[in-house]
């Protein structure tokens, strides 16, 4: 599994809507990138959700991933996101839709 860095790609399972990475630590890096870890891509906006209509509500923010952070490599105490992180957003249906990793900004680099 490999580790995720600011260049990281996550959206929403509606495909485009895509998390703003906004906290990181910048210790540690991976080909100049900072390296992500709890809670980095938790209770981040998502812009460009195209799930919308009268009654649904695109996906707008990332809710607490449930998986997807490391048991074996912490930066300062502190678990680093793996490629596996996974979380609910809040867009409808309520509890339902994903965010995901479609590219971890890091080809090279990975737990094992």
């Amino acid at each position: 599994m490999k580790l995720l860095t600011r260049r990281a790609r996550l959206t929403c399972k509606h495909l485009t809507g895509e998390l703003d990475i906004l906290r990181y630590q910048d210790f540690v890096t991976i080909g100049g990138e900072p390296v992500l870890r709890w809670p980095d891509p938790e209770f981040l906006p998502i812009g460009g959700c195209p799930n919308a209509g009268a009654t649904i509500k695109p996906c707008t923010l990332s809710l607490p991933a449930y998986k997807g952070y490391s048991d074996l490599v912490f930066i300062e105490g502190i678990a680093v996101c793996l490629d596996t992180v996974t979380g609910l957003t809040d867009g409808t249906p309520p509890g339902t839709v994903e965010y995901i990793v479609r590219d971890p900004g890091n080809g090279f680099v990975s737990e094992e």
